[in-house]
């Protein structure tokens, strides 16, 4: 008998949390009810349940997963009555290849609801993979055993152009979906055939829209994504982290030379964030982010001497004052490379250059547009290797100088 997986999906109506249960790598059969087999078995689409299921396609990440599932939605007076329970089964298995499926499971308790009850009830369910087709076998019952089900394929694909972007999951992979954006991350083998590079990151955690009163996960993911690519190329050996919030003028986080980004710790930090809430104190600052943004620039700079390149990430800040540049040019040449990744999801509807952007061009820094997840690779590919090609010319003009 095949060894499967199951992974469990413990899922109110508005969450999504999930909790693996087992791997293949534990060995033995998961039990299945004989209809709920049966029913995965045959294949055929059931409505004894009335509902409908619409399948998520693949979409690629900032994380450079694969990121797909479904949305279901059921009549409410489909579930009136005092208590019901759903339960919804399916199970992901890789088309033209061989190894076993993962399974997954998600148990609802439905409320009480009115026998005339008007609408839907909606669900969602998602998972991860890597490259490959895919079949996707989908039934849902209630507690009378009434069966709903659907099947269907996906493919996960990039296109020809970005073929040499690194995945972070595997060809054929099947994983749940990630949903704690701060955990660990794994150890990286670091090269051994030249000394590490040290990289201070500073990020403007901040809402992509400044209007905002929350900081948004689509907005954390993307910039700890920044975070987590930068740290996982393995010629970069040494951390300095700095999160800010330049719209409450202060440094929010900082982890100093550091061999591993510390993202638990970075995660809690972040919480103190309230896009929405003004200090009174900061009320009668005229240019009191740009005033932030200057000193934070200079002082960040002044206590860089060790440091292989500075890289800033974070959303346009779009100020109504720019840093002055002679603030800037007192700094004076810097013998390192200066970057700015600039997380700007919708770049034709924001093209004019921000505050950041500014200051990073009077650093005679370089500036990449990340709006989309291809562009994240191709930047943090290019510029790590700049970093090196600098490091290696200060070397080169050490060594001919002695």
């Amino acid at each position: 008998m095949r060894a499967l997986v199951i992974i469990i999906l413990n899922l109110a109506i508005s969450a999504t949390g999930q909790v693996l249960l087992n791997t293949s790598a534990s060995g033995g059969a998961v039990r299945l009810l004989n209809t709920d087999q049966a029913i995965l078995e045959a294949g055929e689409p059931r409505q004894d349940l009335p509902c409908s299921v619409i399948n998520i396609k693949p979409i690629l990440g900032f994380d450079l997963r694969f990121h797909s599932g479904y949305e279901v939605s059921v009549p409410l007076k489909e579930l009136a009555g005092s208590e019901n329970m759903l339960t919804i089964l399916f199970r992901v298995s890789k088309i033209e290849a061989s190894g076993s499926p993962v399974y997954f499971i998600h148990r609802m308790k439905v409320p009480s609801i009115e026998e005339e009850a008007k609408g839907d009830a909606y669900f969602q369910g998602g998972f991860d993979v890597g490259e490959g087709r895919y079949k996707v076998e989908w039934l849902m019952r209630d507690r009378t055993e009434r069966i709903c089900s659907s099947f269907w394929d996906i493919e996960a694909s990039l296109p020809t152009k970005d073929k040499q972007v690194a995945l972070s999951l595997s060809q054929g992979a099947i994983q749940p979906t990630e949903r704690e954006q701060f955990r660990d991350e794994p150890p990286i083998q670091r090269v051994a055939d030249a000394p590490p590079l040290n990289v201070k990151v500073l990020v403007n955690f901040a809402p992509q829209n400044s209007k905002s009163a929350t900081l948004q996960p689509l907005d954390t993911g993307a910039l700890t994504a920044i975070l987590r690519n930068i740290s996982r190329d393995p010629r970069i050996g040494k951390f300095t982290v700095v999160a800010f919030n330049l719209q409450e003028h202060r440094v929010v986080y900082r982890q100093d030379n550091a061999e591993k980004i510390d993202f638990p710790a970075l995660g809690e930090a972040l919480d103190s964030i309230s896009p929405g809430t003004v200090d009174l104190k900061r009320l009668g600052e005229k240019n009191g982010e740009t005033e932030f943004l200057t000193k934070f620039i200079q002082e960040e700079v002044a206590s860089s001497a060790s440091s292989d390149a500075i890289v800033f990430a974070g959303p346009k800040a779009l100020l109504d004052q720019s840093v002055p540049a002679e603030s800037l040019r007192q700094i004076g040449d810097l013998n390192y490379p200066v970057f700015y990744m600039n997380y700007n999801l919708y770049p034709q509807a924001v093209p004019w250059n921000d505050a950041i952007g500014k200051a990073v061009k009077l650093l005679k820094g370089y500036e990449y547009t990340i709006s989309k997840p291809r562009h994240l690779w191709f930047a943090v590919t290019e510029m790590v290797s700049r970093i090196v090609k600098t490091k290696q010319g200060r070397r080169s003009g050490t060594s001919s100088s002695e």
